[in-house]
């Protein structure tokens, strides 16, 4: 899998287009700003929007800072040195025996470090769910300090080499990469031109991304192919994968295309047409773009959905007690008219049974009653009491569903989300303003 590497090369940075980008007063990009500034908004302990979520009862996850690129292939087609020239550093190790290559994300950060798979996932939680299909031994993360060319924005993410026959591989790769490509931004699929491009198992895997949901992300490249000296064998390769391609009912249901690549020489210039390494440093520009606005509108429509909620409970929860206020006043008079009945009752059996009454002036009205009452009307006059009081009990309304600190915490969150739509506004200000500034 080596290829010609040149890490600091200045010519080959010359070749790639839209190099010179506007940096912010802290020394990052616009769009790295904007992605950072973003997340803090979700991940803020204090007033997060993922903490204010949960409050709301609706789950949430922060947005990625960077893109997620997968790249997959057959053995030796190139997919580690194009990441140790992406980054202009070499990280990524060429050439790893099939049996031992795991998945491997490349990302930057501000030390060189290497974290394995439990660390990967707490570092990654959005991939969490990886470790059903992949072992996490067999996982691990790359952080290098490079800042070249977009890749603080990118996180690559190198698949073991797909070949064909009875390899048996540590963990299920072929359902590892299915999932990783639900989670990933791009897709490149690499061919190695010199004798293994018609790989079946890679053309499976491909085959199988090209569904709708993943398909949009998928594309194509005969890596390599400055090693195809004449152009006529050249052609011949590239005919080759295509009618291969072809074969196969769901890349010819969505179409694709297939560009050619390889690593830039010292002479990139004189690379002319044929290499299209320069349009994938596009593509990775262009899809850090949509990112950004993408979660910009997430950003959006999360603050409505999470405040709609918040307005729903506090509306709810001033109802009910609203409603209880209603209804201790009234289970009050039932209460205070079930007493008197009580005591009716209870001086009433006195006066037939005891005769030891108190002269009150309600005891002579009894008495004074023309047809006096049986010991059986007494007892229902005292056991209807008690009954009234335990449906009473059964009937006293709960407490309301917010507390009255909660229903001031939520009132408070929904004045911040109302700051946070402000800022979003301004954030999207200072993006479509860097867009421009780039296009003149």
């Amino acid at each position: 899998e080596t290829l010609r590497f040149s890490p600091m090369a200045e010519t080959s940075k010359a070749s790639i287009p839209g190099t010179p980008t506007r940096v912010s007063s802290i020394g990052a990009t616009v769009p790295e700003r904007i992605m950072h500034r973003l997340r803090q908004i979700y991940t803020d302990p204090d007033t997060g929007l993922v903490k204010i979520a949960l409050l709301a009862k609706i789950p949430l996850l922060a947005p990625r800072e960077k893109i997620t690129v997968l790249l997959i292939g057959n053995h030796s087609a190139g997919k580690s040195s194009f990441i140790n020239w992406y980054i202009e550093e070499h990280i990524q190790s060429v050439g790893v025996a099939m049996e031992t290559a795991g998945i491997t994300f490349v990302t930057s950060g501000k030390k060189r470090e290497t974290l394995m798979g439990l660390a990967t996932m707490e570092l990654h939680p959005h991939f969490r769910s990886l470790a059903d299909h992949c072992k996490p031994e067999f996982i691990a993360t790359e952080i290098s300090t490079s800042k070249r060319k977009k890749f603080p924005m990118i996180t690559f993410v190198d698949t073991p080499g797909l070949v064909d026959g009875d390899m048996k591989y540590a963990f299920d790769v072929d359902r590892s990469i299915q999932w990783l490509a639900g989670e990933a931004d791009l897709i490149l699929v690499f061919f190695d031109p010199m004798g293994q491009a018609l790989c079946r198992r890679t053309l499976d895997v491909v085959e199988s991304l090209k569904q709708p949901a993943t398909g949009a992300k998928v594309h194509l490249y005969l890596s390599k192919a400055d090693e195809i000296t004449l152009e006529k064998d050249r052609h011949r390769v590239l005919m080759q994968v295509t009618q291969n391609l072809c074969k196969r009912p769901a890349l010819n249901q969505y179409g694709f295309d297939l560009g050619t690549i390889f690593l830039p020489k010292e002479d990139a210039l004189a690379d002319g047409e044929l290499n299209q390494i320069g349009e994938v440093c596009q593509l990775f520009e262009k899809t850090i773009s949509m990112s950004v606005q993408n979660t910009l509108n997430a950003l959006e429509a999360d603050c409505q959905r999470v405040a709609a909620a918040l307005r729903t409970q506090v509306a709810e929860a001033k109802t009910v007690r609203a409603r209880r206020k209603r209804q201790v006043a009234g289970f009050t008079t039932a209460i205070l008219a079930m007493l008197t009945i009580f005591a009716f009752g209870a001086l009433h059996f006195s006066a037939l049974v005891l005769g030891a009454v108190p002269q009150l002036p309600l005891v002579e009205l009894l008495v004074a009653a023309p047809d006096a009452l049986d010991l059986q009307t007494c007892l229902i006059l005292t056991v209807v009491p008690l009954l009234g009081l335990l449906l009473v009990t059964q009937l006293w309304p709960r407490a309301a569903a917010l507390s009255d600190t909660q229903i001031h915490t939520s009132e408070k969150y929904l004045k911040h989300i109302d700051k946070v739509l402000e800022e979003r506004k301004e954030l999207y200000a200072e993006y479509l303003g860097d867009a421009i500034a780039k296009a003149t």
